[in-house]
């Protein structure tokens, strides 16, 4: 084995762990989740092209998309759908106008009656 790739170790020292007279909680809130952070994506469309366009791509090519100004997009969230918008552009930025909540109507059904 080559002497150089071997990492040193050190020694650590963990605190103790003390017991509290306050139960432990069976589950998480809601409100311990609120800051959590989330990736969120917009599908704004795809594009099949051949091998020989993608070697000519240059700085400032177009790639057209498969949808339309003004199309409706899919909000997915670490990649589970979650809404519907549509594409705008604020201050020279893109943003997302939610159009609809995926589901919406499923969970108001599944909801039970009080």
């Amino acid at each position: 084995m080559n002497e150089s790739r071997v990492s040193q170790t050190r020694e650590h020292e963990f605190d103790e762990v003390v017991q509290t007279d306050m139960p432990p909680s069976d589950r998480l809130g809601f409100g311990d989740l609120k800051n959590v952070r989330l990736a969120i994506t917009a599908d704004l469309g795809e594009a099949k092209i051949s091998v020989r366009d993608i070697l000519e791509l240059r700085e400032g090519s177009v790639i057209q998309l498969d949808k339309l100004a003004g199309e409706m997009t899919d909000i997915q969230v670490n990649g589970i759908p979650l809404a519907k918008g549509e594409v705008v552009v604020i201050a020279d930025s893109l943003h997302v106008r939610v159009s609809e909540i995926v589901g919406a109507v499923l969970e108001e059904k599944e909801a039970p009656e009080v």
